[in-house]
């Protein structure tokens, strides 16, 4: 299996048509359709079903696309990192972060390290720390940041000196806006949103044996779209502060959690892992910022 191939087959899927593809590629269509009917016939499974709308992926197709984007990113960034062995003028990292506001903290030291190297590029890929930590280990991601203390036996890691403070979005119309502060008792009978990794560790480590009483009606790994099902009457969510607008002008409101339920953050890489040059420099310093 070809990685030229690969990018042929990705191009195909993205497009849903052959003809198309083969524009995009600069290739003949005949030459392109002989090569996927190589890849199936060296798979032995149907990747392909073709009708008068274009093309769709069979299941088999679908399993081939995600394997495929995966081993195109890892081959994509292995020739980055080979071509900024040279250039420590710059280069490229790629980071997985869970969403809190403490990414600030990235961010500065990211602000001053590009200051002094103006080439160096940085990929953001958002997550749960379950997510970002599966990219991480699979070689996809230079580092993570997530919202749970790692494995220590897996990862190296900084911790990231502020903590998110957990509470309740809601509508400001809503009576539960008059209480300054959300207790158990409060969550029950309510619908609740919430990240499935949130619920699981930390609202339950809040709630302990009360946990049973709480009904989890959705989840949701970005805050912002929480924040849309809560405007639209859905329920009622409990995330970090200041990931949701609550100012002035906005319908929505948060009130923290009683008692005070915090979450810390770390910076990880796998332990004994080789950074490029330049991924080397930012860890060192986000080293001395934190």
């Amino acid at each position: 299996m070809e990685i030229r191939v690969l990018r042929y087959f990705l191009e195909i899927a993205r497009e849903g048509n052959m003809s198309r593809a083969a524009e995009t590629l600069h290739v003949s269509q005949p030459t392109l359709s002989k090569q996927m009917k190589e890849l199936e016939q060296e798979l032995g499974k149907k990747l392909f079903v073709r009708n008068s709308a274009g093309i769709t992926l069979t299941d088999e197709g679908m399993l081939l696309r995600k394997r495929a984007e995966d081993i195109l990113d890892m081959v994509d960034k292995t020739a980055d990192e080979f071509k900024a062995l040279d250039d420590i003028t710059g280069g490229e990292v790629h980071i997985g972060c869970a969403e809190s506001c403490q990414i600030k903290y990235l961010a500065r030291a990211i602000k001053t390290f590009k200051e002094r190297y103006p080439m160096f590029r940085y990929h953001l890929t958002s997550g749960n720390t379950e997510q970002v930590a599966e990219r991480l280990d699979r070689g996809l991601i230079d580092f993570a940041v997530i919202v749970e203390p790692p494995n220590l036996s897996k990862y190296n890691y900084l911790e990231i000196p502020e903590t998110d403070t957990w509470g309740m979005v809601m509508r400001k119309e809503d009576p539960l806006s008059e209480k300054d502060r959300i207790n158990v008792e409060d969550l029950s009978g309510l619908d609740l949103i919430c990240s499935a990794q949130g619920m699981k560790f930390d609202i339950a480590r809040w709630c302990g044996e009360r946990a049973d009483m709480l009904n989890l009606s959705g989840t949701v790994n970005l805050a912002y779209n929480g924040s849309v099902f809560v405007k639209e009457g859905l329920g009622y969510m409990l995330t970090f502060d200041r990931l949701v607008d609550t100012g002035a002008d906005s319908e929505l409101c948060f009130r923290p959690l009683d008692p005070p339920l915090e979450t810390r953050m770390f910076v990880i890489w796998k332990k004994y892992q080789v950074f490029t040059p330049i991924a080397e420099l930012l860890i060192k310093e986000l080293k001395e910022q934190l």
